[in-house]
């Protein structure tokens, strides 16, 4: 009889265990596939669809805090982990990448905030492939950290996104501009930077030149939408100045369809002039900035853009950063 209930329990502890490593392998093998199915359907319906989706964000940051949580918590995907749904849901993503990307030691890691090196930025070479996984393919490089380690650290910072395959504008040495065709429609992207080390005025002319080629083109049946990227503005404030209002008119006026606005590290009102939307800050995206609720909050706009009309239909989306390192998605 002892035996017989020795034979049973083992029966049932093997069924268990059994029972239990199926359910598991089930549950990840789903997960995967849900993932995955997301990632083919999005490539695989851009073209069937009778609109195109983009998501803009602001500033990407992925040194001090944020590269220090990345590597407590097994790489960068942790810190995308809450968010990836919510940026693989788009045709593409477009953000401001706050820093190059140079196989160089961080200076910023572990600095008192307010020193200087707190200001030096260098991301790690293995965030441009994230960059792609996570569905940001286009990003501005127009910004004040972009030559935190210098032309070269520009230069690594283009090699490693070319590889990862991120297209990219606004480069130091690059075309303040990229023209890229999303599900049949032709967009180009422009880059405004208040902040570079060109002789003053030279960055501004080339952007409003840059404006008015793609204005041509559009007008020649070779381009659709023409959108402006700008890095501008004051630390902090939450409401655009005057000059920066003018700045962005002048950009409507010579034929921008839309203009985005990054640097401030905190959102600030969008504006329609000339029946034209204005966004002048998204405030952060991913950041190690946790002082106040204003730095803590982001803005995302969800552009629909019709492939007959050319119409831009928007949605905004709301971000918080959390402590951690991550940011998540606040519905509201």
């Amino acid at each position: 009889m002892k035996i017989n209930t020795k034979i049973i329990l083992i029966f049932l502890t093997v069924a268990v265990l059994t029972a239990t490593v199926c359910y598991l392998f089930l549950f990840f093998h789903k997960s995967q596939s849900a993932i995955q199915k997301v990632t083919d359907n999005k490539s695989l319906n851009i073209s069937e669809k009778k609109y195109i989706q983009l998501l803009f964000v602001g500033d990407l940051m992925f040194d001090r805090g944020i590269r220090y949580y990345a590597k407590e918590n097994n790489g960068n995907d942790f810190i995308f982990d809450k968010i990836s749904s919510t940026l693989l849901a788009n045709d593409i993503v477009v953000a401001n990448l706050e820093g190059p990307i140079t196989d160089n030691k961080s200076v910023s890691s572990g600095t008192v905030p307010g020193s200087t090196d707190n200001y030096f930025f260098t991301f790690d070479p293995s965030l441009a492939k994230t960059l792609f996984s996570e569905n940001i393919r286009i990003v501005n490089l127009g910004n004040n950290h972009i030559l935190n380690f210098g032309q070269n650290g520009a230069y690594s910072t283009e090699k490693y996104l070319n590889d990862a395959k991120v297209k990219y504008f606004g480069a130091p040495n690059g075309s303040k501009s990229i023209s890229t065709e999303i599900g049949g429609i032709k967009i180009t992207f422009v880059s405004y930077n208040e902040f570079s080390n060109l002789p003053e005025g030279t960055e501004q002319k080339s952007t409003m030149d840059e404006i008015q080629k793609a204005t041509l083109r559009r007008a020649q049946g070779e381009n659709d939408i023409i959108i402006v990227f700008s890095h501008w503005g004051t630390e902090y404030s939450l409401a655009p100045s005057d000059n920066l209002k003018n700045t962005a008119h002048s950009f409507i006026d010579a034929g921008a369809d839309l203009v985005i606005g990054s640097h401030q590290h905190v959102v600030e009102p969008m504006e329609v002039y000339n029946n034209k939307r204005i966004y002048y800050s998204l405030g952060n995206f991913i950041f190690d900035q946790y002082f106040n609720e204003n730095v803590r909050n982001g803005l995302g706009v969800q552009v629909v853009i019709d492939k007959i009309t050319k119409k831009l239909d928007f949605q905004e989306k709301h971000f918080y950063l959390d402590s951690n390192g991550q940011t998540v998605e606040n519905k509201q």
